[in-house]
């Protein structure tokens, strides 16, 4: 059912109309209560003392705010995603407030293994993935080269392959500053075609990026694909699988074969593969709707592939940034320029087998800037990395190179992926949660190394985005006994 999502459904003015009235509700809310000036997650952060914004950082970043909160529609078109990159060069396709709330909505970049389900019939996304022998509705995939006479694949190379959706430029965000992300919703995108009405579908590749491809029975090199089914209306808490198939060479309507799964957007001719509708019988994924990619555009290049996350966030694909959460990012850039893409239906820690379900996402966020003049001796003051915080959780996010645009010089977008490792990116991890704890917690180094072996829960984010991840998870009620 639409709930103010669906551009499709016949009563879409309707529908967004009641869901800007229950936000409205929310928000007054949020202003009645400690929680709208907090940044945190409700009173626990007020109270507590328990959220990474503190009362006196809240009121400060509360008196900055406009009087009035707006709301904002940012639908996935053809004019408003950019296909496999950040940048700080993109005109920005909405301006909004500190404070201001927004649904943007996301579509996976792997709805091409399945055009029926997950594309025809929905005008936003037959928008972006249109691709005749004589255009493409986004003709640039990848920060790589767009010259035809340089590149092979296709415009971008595919060096980069999230559809963002943005970007979002927030008035007020300076370099310096922290932009706070508040996930209020999360609701998986219904398929625009009404042969599977109240359905939506997601993709999972075995591809040849993933964990699992040098490593397979026999030394047999292949791709397998599973398409997943998710009921919108919410009755069922699980996906279920579909068919899958194994990857055969495709040509793209440019006339380029792709033996591998190697560009975004191709569209899978189904009459040259072989679908096996018995797959994974029985079996019944939890849904975990979240955004793989979201974060704001770095400064250190004019272009920068979506795959490998950094200090500005990005391709982070962690399960837990779903609705509820709460993500911190240093801004870089003027205007933060955030960007929302990578969405997922549900993914285990280490994406071993190289994606999750990739599922069209619409997410409803809060944007709040704290800003650098008001974050001395607050939590904030030093993070310099993309935070997450839940109600019950704070985790800090490792990467085998913590800012690698930075750390591996001119060569960096190429060189990022034969560098990675899971022991850099745990010492990163380390070093992260040793600083959180000493620095907001006030612990030595040596608490903070004990409480670590014993009380935080170190986990593989990630080992398939070029800059690998581990994040580490602390409980905020260890702390439920200081002063």
């Amino acid at each position: 059912m639409c709930k103010g999502d669906d551009v499709n459904c016949p009563h879409f003015e309707e529908h967004y109309q009641k869901f800007r009235e229950d936000l409205n509700v929310e928000r007054r809310g949020f202003l009645r209560s400690s929680l709208f000036a907090a940044g945190g997650l409700g009173a626990l952060g007020a109270a507590g003392g328990l959220s990474l914004v503190t009362p006196a950082l809240a009121e400060a970043t509360a008196a900055r705010q406009p009087e009035q909160r707006a709301f904002h529609y940012l639908p996935a078109n053809d004019q408003t995603v950019h296909w496999g990159y950040f940048s700080k060069k993109l005109a920005p396709r909405v301006e909004v407030d500190s404070g201001d709330i927004i649904t943007i909505e996301t579509l996976t970049h792997h709805a091409g293994d399945d055009m029926e389900r997950m594309v025809e019939g929905d005008e936003g996304a037959e928008s972006v993935y249109l691709w005749t022998k004589d255009k493409k509705g986004v003709d640039r995939r990848g920060a790589g080269p767009t010259d035809p006479a340089v590149y092979k694949k296709g415009s971008g190379e595919g060096q980069g392959v999230h559809i963002m959706t943005g970007p979002v430029y927030v008035r007020g965000a300076e370099p310096g500053d922290i932009l706070e992300v508040r996930i209020l919703d999360c609701v998986p995108r219904p398929s625009g075609n009404p042969k599977f009405a109240g359905k939506s579908y997601g993709s999972n590749a075995a591809a040849n990026w993933g964990f699992q491809y040098n490593d397979l029975l026999g030394g047999e090199k292949r791709e397998v694909v599973t398409i997943y089914e998710v009921d919108t209306a919410g009755n069922k808490s699980w996906a279920e699988a579909v068919y899958n198939f194994k990857w055969v060479p495709q040509t793209d309507p440019f006339g380029v074969t792709h033996a591998v799964i190697d560009y975004p957007g191709v569209p899978v001719d189904h009459s040259l593969t072989s679908r096996n509708y018995d797959a994974l019988k029985g079996v019944r994924l939890p849904i975990r709707p979240h955004f793989g990619t979201l974060g704001l555009a770095p400064a250190e290049a004019d272009f920068v592939d979506t795959i490998p996350p950094n200090y500005t966030g990005g391709n982070i694909d962690n399960w837990r940034i779903g609705k509820g959460a709460t993500m911190y990012y240093p801004v870089s850039v003027d205007g933060a320029l955030l960007s929302v893409g990578d969405p997922h239906a549900s993914q285990g820690d280490s994406e071993l087998c190289g994606t999750a379900i990739e599922c069209s996402l619409t997410g409803t966020f809060q944007l709040i800037v704290h800003k650098k003049a008001d974050l001395a001796g607050t939590p904030l003051e030093e993070l310099n990395y993309p935070m997450l915080e839940t109600q019950s959780d704070w985790l800090v996010h490792g990467f085998s190179f913590s800012n690698y645009l930075e750390e591996l010089g001119p060569n960096a977008q190429s060189e990022i992926y034969s560098k990675s490792s899971i022991d850099l990116a745990m010492r990163d991890a380390f070093r992260k949660m040793r600083h959180f704890l000493m620095t907001t917690k006030g612990l030595t180094e040596d608490e903070a190394i004990s409480l670590m072996s014993i009380g935080v829960d170190f986990g593989i984010t990630q080992v398939v985005d070029g800059n690998w991840g581990v994040h580490a998870i602390v409980k905020k009620d260890i702390f439920a006994g200081m002063a």
